[in-house]
């Protein structure tokens, strides 16, 4: 496979050891988009379902949508939401957007019309793109937030319609450089009121110019890759590996919706060579019959990250995958790869497969207390990441834009320590910290030891309240099928390998554990089932 670079995304000069973008520099989509349809005219962009655009119609096509945005009112700075599955029709107006100026709001299209509308009404969006599928919840979302609704119709025919009868050439806006906003991600709101996460051009650029020449040790995007799409593009996974791997000129294959049966086929039938999943959507991707080295052997790297990782699970990838490994430790936040476990530290037995890797080259990472002074490696404390690809802040939201970035270090809200060598090792949420009776109770740990049980395929570790010690820990624990193990057997293995105050004084079974569409445990859910389990006994 050939990797010779393409003039796309142009070298970048960049500040000894830190990979910041320069002033004037072409870090912009427009300028990558403009440069591929010239470089690789005819190569395949956007592959979904049975259609196919290459990079000169995606960037004609993304040309004519920047023109209409334009006709219909929308200036520099508005923000512009997009309610629909993945699809070449979404990923063209994030590229419209970019040229134009304005700010796309992906909408998770699993949301109800309640939540819809606060994101409507709190990013300001006086136009929405909406699937046809979803335009019910839309109509109700809109009384909350009134404005103009485009619907896409059928394969996108109706967006198509909506921008035939404007040009191709090129927008000629006043130039949105790196640091202007592009997209405008809301979180998963575990915690609150989802806050609108603001992301500049940067984010999609600095990290492969930070990456250098080093790129194939840690994770890469290359020419001749064909890039599956599998994460939903209303979060930072799916946006981010589509741009990475658009701006280096893959092909880049796009699901509507994750399906562990199709991604299968698409692997096989477009020789996928690189991915990112969550380990879940990696597990039944294993599972599904037909798995097998015949079907992965186009692989070469395969990116996981989004949620915790078993090292079980882990040797598993390893053996049935047949291909490079790199995990990814990041957030919304850091807008794009934080923290990398390269390839290299892939190996059974090694101790670093506990770990989540080191910083990818351009970042660092600092572990500090509760007033933010820098602890020592094998401390265990907050987790700060300083990286050029950060969020410029919560959109109209300085208080939280405050409490999440001190200066240029972003507070990921994960509580983990540093070895000497610079690997990093999560305890847990520092949100999700269980405090009994003046204890603090990391769930990671016992939920580490909870899926080690051979019967155990999944668990999550919660606090309840508790009117003596002010929280005790619960679990819900996910048995593998035809398994017979019980709770009380559970707590008996614990014992001995965990302090007595970190054993759960409430476990329950489940089929399965509530996540959101990025793989994360929803522990908001986990509490309140485990509180009515417990009510019901």
């Amino acid at each position: 496979m050939s990797e010779t670079p393409v003039t796309a995304t142009p070298a970048v000069p960049a500040a000894p050891g830190q990979g910041a973008p320069q002033r004037g520099t072409p870090w912009r989509l427009a300028a990558s988009c403009a440069a591929l349809a010239r470089d690789r005219a005819d190569h395949p962009a956007v592959r979904c379902e049975d259609r196919c655009l290459s990079y000169a119609e995606l960037h004609r096509y993304s040309n004519r949508l920047a023109h209409a945005l334009r006709s219909a009112g929308v200036r520099r700075g508005d923000r512009v939401a997009f309610y629909g599955r993945e699809s070449e029709h979404y990923y063209a107006l994030v590229l419209a957007c970019a040229k134009l100026g304005c700010v796309i709001v992906p909408v998770n299209w699993r949301l109800t019309a309640h939540e819809t509308g606060h994101i409507l009404s709190d990013s300001g969006a006086g136009l929405l793109f909406v699937a046809d599928e979803f335009a019910t919840t839309a109509e109700r979302a809109r009384a909350a937030a009134p404005g103009r609704t485009v619907r896409l119709g059928d394969h996108g025919a109706g967006l198509r319609d909506w921008c035939a009868d404007e040009p191709e050439d090129d927008v000629e806006a006043e130039g949105p450089g790196p640091d202007d906003a592009v997209a405008q991600i809301y979180t998963s709101g575990t915690t609150g009121l989802p806050k609108g996460v603001m992301l500049a051009q940067r984010s999609f650029f600095s990290l492969p110019a930070a990456l250098g020449d080093s790129g194939g040790e840690w994770i890469d995007w290359l020419p001749d890759d064909v890039s599956l799409v599998s994460l939903p593009g209303f979060g930072i996974g799916g946006l981010a590996w589509f741009l990475h791997g658009f701006n280096a000129g893959a092909t880049n294959v796009v699901m509507p919706a994750f399906h562990p049966q199709e991604a299968l086929r698409l692997v096989r039938e477009h020789r996928v060579t690189t991915t990112f999943a969550a380990p879940a959507m990696l597990e039944m991707l294993l599972d599904e019959r037909g798995a097998g080295p015949e079907a992965f052997a186009s692989l070469r790297k395969v990116a996981y990250g989004a949620a915790p990782v078993t090292e079980k699970l882990l040797l598993r990838f390893m053996d049935e995958l047949g291909c490079a490994l790199a995990q990814i430790y990041a957030s919304t936040e850091t807008g794009s790869v934080a923290v990398c476990l390269p390839p290299a530290a892939h190996r059974p037995g090694s101790p670093l497969l506990a770990s989540v890797g080191r910083a990818c080259p351009g970042n660092e990472i600092r572990i500090t207390d509760d007033e933010g002074r820098t602890l020592p490696p094998g401390r265990t404390g907050q987790i700060r990441i300083r990286t050029h690809a950060r969020m410029l802040g919560y959109w109209n939201n300085p208080g939280e834009t405050a409490r999440a970035v001190a200066g240029e270090w972003v507070r990921m809200g994960d509580v983990g320590r540093l070895d000497p060598d610079g690997y990093l090792y999560l305890t847990g949420r520092q949100h999700d910290t269980i405090i009994c009776a003046g204890q603090n109770i990391y769930p990671a740990e016992i939920e580490r030891e909870l899926v080690a049980h051979p019967e155990v395929a999944d668990a999550a570790v919660v606090g309840l309240p508790h009117p003596r010690w002010g929280e005790s820990v619960g679990a819900c624990v996910v048995p593998r099928p035809g398994s017979g193990v019980s709770a009380g057997e559970l707590v008996a293995r614990l014992r001995g390998r965990l302090a007595n105050y970190k054993l759960p004084t409430s476990l329950h079974m489940a089929d399965a554990l509530p996540r959101n569409p990025s793989g994360k445990v929803l522990r908001r859910d986990v509490r309140e089932w485990l509180l009515a389990a417990d009510g019901d006994r």
